[in-house]
């Protein structure tokens, strides 16, 4: 990709959102059902978007925060290959994690938990940071030539 002067393409935009919002879930599926599906007679919904399956007191409830942080650092390397650069990471995260919590709201009500939250925000900040790294890592790779040089 050229790194100059970009037109602004809302599709485009659009598209990216919705990638890695199904790339995020579905990351989180699979986490979801390696971590909790071994403790669980049955997979719902309710791992992913009820508020409640998401504590600390549980090993079911430490098995759904490990798969939504495995999930986030994941994201983060989606966004090498989505997104590609570094100044547009804090937005889509903030963009896949403020989705998620419209999506939680319909489907459970206003997270009152604390831990929801804390995991969340650690999501988020874990997904902005390290793929703004990635990014950045991918960015400053040397481009390669046809002819090298001895000198």
């Amino acid at each position: 990709m050229f790194y100059g002067a970009m037109v602004w393409d809302p599709w485009l935009i659009v598209a990216q959102i919705v990638c890695l919002q199904c790339l995020y879930y579905l990351t989180l599926g699979v986490f979801l059902s390696f971590l909790v599906g071994t403790h669980v007679s049955h997979m719902s919904l309710v791992y992913f978007f009820d508020f409640a399956t998401i504590t600390s007191s549980t090993v079911v409830g430490w098995c759904v925060i490990a798969s939504f942080l495995f999930s986030s650092v994941a994201g983060a390397g989606y966004m090498i290959y989505l997104i590609e650069r570094a100044n547009k990471c804090l937005d889509f995260s903030a963009t896949l994690y403020i989705i998620h919590l419209f999506i939680c709201l319909v489907y459970g009500g206003w997270p009152s938990s604390v831990t929801w939250w804390v995991v969340n925000g650690t999501g988020v900040a874990v997904m902005a940071l390290l793929g703004e790294y990635l990014c950045i890592k991918r960015e400053q790779r040397e481009i390669p030539t046809r002819y090298r040089s001895n000198i």
